[in-house]
């Protein structure tokens, strides 16, 4: 071979071979705008689609349990209440009421303003329930109320779902929708605890909230009682050679009461006598705690929108009280569906820290106001 073939050989490979690598990198940069372009367009509506699919589905489930707590509503309300007429209109405007916040850009008296509107509110529902359950008494009114408003719980709850739902699709967001089925496990899950709720106040069991009124009803066992402000008993009791006042919402209808204006007054009718005030009620447990555990701590256990918890603090700063709290924790499904074993069993323990606490943080004579708090429902007094 003549040695000038040599450098045109090499000459041609290099062309060749630089003709391949340009060739492979047009195709890899062709390949990821493709790969990008179908990401950002086509996969996004296929995401969307598979978003959308899950939301409706989870949308009819949740009109599935609306239906279903207004069925038994409708029911239970026919059963016990037995109306001359159809109450099916009167408990559908029940499912729309609301409730209008006062205005809050002067906070001086908010605090009253709500309280007054929800006295008003609690007033109007617990009239219009008697209303289309005139063969119904006290108790019975009250489970019936508590029923209604789980029902409204769930129709409120499909409404706002099916608001976002609607939007998220007419306006084509993807921001809406994420979020929207992200939150939509968690929002099945309080509405499956609802349902379940609205069949315990039809039969009128004892929900896991009830555990502060069924640990101050064994202290009021066998004890003169008497009523005291809106909806709430109290009785006397000796524990340890202190004298523990022991109040709870009047059962055994669906009943909260008004614990704030009751502490506020037992602490009035007895001034300078008041060493503690020990509060019970249920609390929401964190994920891989047991239910039943039992807790203490410090500060007004009470949930709600927060006037009666305002009520018991503003007092005890007055008489500079201590207020203590001793909770028994639970996932929301069971604090409001019926009472499991665990949670009622953790009654007597609840008992005992009462008893350590009050030995610990008061002297013998002493005056101790036990508080408990939650729904009544099957607990007698």
């Amino acid at each position: 071979m003549p040695l000038s073939v040599l450098p045109i050989s090499l000459h041609e490979n290099d062309l060749l071979g630089g003709l391949l690598g340009n060739l492979g990198t047009i195709s890899q940069l062709l390949f990821t705008v493709l790969f990008i372009a179908l990401f950002f367009g086509f996969g996004q509506k296929l995401q969307m689609r598979q978003f959308l699919w899950d939301i409706d589905k989870g949308l009819r489930k949740l009109d599935m349990f609306r239906n279903s707590a207004k069925d038994l509503t409708l029911k239970t309300v026919k059963e016990v209440g037995k109306p001359s007429t159809d109450p099916g209109p009167q408990i559908n405007v029940l499912m729309e009421q609301f409730l209008i916040s006062p205005v809050d850009m002067d906070p001086a008296g908010i605090v009253g303003k709500i309280d007054h509107l929800l006295d008003v509110r609690d007033e109007k529902f617990k009239e219009d329930v008697r209303r289309i359950a005139p063969g119904a008494d006290s108790s019975q009114v009250m489970n019936l109320e508590n029923l209604v408003e789980a029902s409204w719980a769930l129709n409120t709850i499909y409404r706002i779902i099916r608001h976002f739902y609607l939007m998220g699709k007419k306006t084509n967001s993807i921001f809406i929708i994420i979020q929207l089925q992200a939150l939509l496990p968690l929002i099945i899950q309080e509405a499956e605890a609802y349902l379940g709720a609205a069949k315990a106040f039809a039969e009128g069991q004892p929900i896991g909230d009830g555990i502060g009124p069924l640990v101050a009803s064994r202290l009021m066992k066998d004890k003169e009682k008497r009523k005291v402000e809106k909806d709430v008993v109290v009785a006397e009791t000796m524990m340890e050679d202190r004298r523990v006042i022991a109040l709870k919402a009047e059962g055994p209808g669906g009943n909260v009461g008004k614990p704030g204006d009751a502490i506020k007054t037992i602490i009035e009718e007895n001034v300078g006598k008041v060493s503690m005030v020990v509060m019970v009620d249920a609390a929401v447990k964190f994920e891989g705690e047991n239910s039943g555990e039992v807790s203490e701590g410090i500060g007004a256990a009470i949930g709600g929108i927060g006037t009666e918890r305002y009520k018991i603090e503003q007092e005890a700063t007055l008489h500079k009280i201590p207020v203590y709290a001793v909770i028994v924790k639970e996932s929301l499904q069971e604090a409001i569906t019926p009472m499991k074993k665990e949670i009622m069993e953790a009654g007597e323990k609840v008992i005992e820290r009462i008893k350590s606490l009050i030995l610990e943080r008061s002297k013998p004579g002493d005056t101790i106001i036990v508080a408990g708090i939650g729904n009544t429902i099957g607990i007698g007094q």
